[in-house]
């Protein structure tokens, strides 16, 4: 009775083992226990940073995330959560990290902690053919779309006005793109990188492209922690190797044209 007894708690650890393991808790060579697959709340529409390409997610921000992942040893489980959704699981803690072109601002970062900058952007204006913009001023008396809750809507309301009519908030960039495209609006006011990327995947749409450096100024996204989140310095870390290996610049290079990026800004922007 007492063996089988002995029995029964051998096996229910063992089992209990197995679980843990399966969820992805383990032991790393240095003896401390740590999440190996995090969970990653984003909103894949928001091209080139992550989009749906024949049922896969793929974009910049998600081979940026995947590399910096792997440098700091862990594994990430992204999902398509949506903005407002991505926001509320890292405040529930039901999310290790948020990754969607977040820019950082100063009333995100009292509700969550931030990596240091991965990326520089400013507003910009897209707007059909034939429509009279040629800066910011111009979208007063227009009606204006933007995506709800983003630095787009914040640029476009510190122009037109905060609580103006003709204002129309989107859920994400996609229904944005297609009230232009469909005349509900006049403008949208995005960030850089995904206008250019509309212009560039819809060449028959007859839109076009303004920047007010006057008016919008720079900013820059980070990867979103809970507060509090001991991933954030891990990943820092991680980032600044990958600045430091070229990797970084290779992802870049992948997404943007070629481009080089402007590792030294980056760097600048986060002391």
């Amino acid at each position: 009775m007492k063996f089988t007894f002995k029995k029964s708690i051998i096996a229910l650890t063992a089992v209990c083992a197995l679980l843990l393991s399966a969820c992805g808790t383990g032991t790393n060579n240095d003896g401390s226990d740590k999440k190996k697959v995090l969970n990653v709340g984003t909103e894949a529409t928001f091209a080139p940073f992550e989009f749906m390409d024949k049922g896969e997610m793929t974009g910049f921000d998600v081979d940026l995330l995947n590399a910096l992942a792997k440098e700091a040893g862990y594994e990430v489980k992204m999902e398509n959560t949506g903005w407002d959704a991505m926001f509320a699981g890292l405040q529930s803690e039901q999310l290790d990290i948020g990754i969607a072109g977040i820019t950082m601002d100063e009333d995100r970062k009292k509700t969550y902690d931030f990596s240091s900058p991965y990326f520089e952007s400013i507003s910009m204006i897209v707007f059909k053919e034939g429509t009279d913009i040629q800066n910011a001023e111009d979208l007063k008396g227009k009606k204006v779309g933007v995506q709800n809750g983003t630095t787009g809507q914040f640029s476009a309301e510190a122009v037109v006005g905060k609580n103006s009519s003709d204002i129309s908030k989107y859920e994400t960039a996609a229904l944005m793109f297609q009230a232009l495209q469909s005349k509900n609006v006049e403008a949208v006011v995005t960030d850089i990188a995904v206008a250019l990327e509309y212009e560039k995947n819809n060449p028959d749409s007859g839109v076009q492209t303004a920047v007010d450096e006057n008016q919008f100024k720079s900013e820059y996204y980070g990867i979103a922690f809970p507060k509090g989140s001991e991933l954030r310095d891990e990943f820092d870390q991680a980032l600044k190797t990958l600045f430091e290996n070229g990797k970084y610049e290779e992802i870049y290079k992948k997404w943007f044209n070629n481009e080089e990026p402007n590792i030294e800004a980056l760097q600048n922007a986060a002391k």
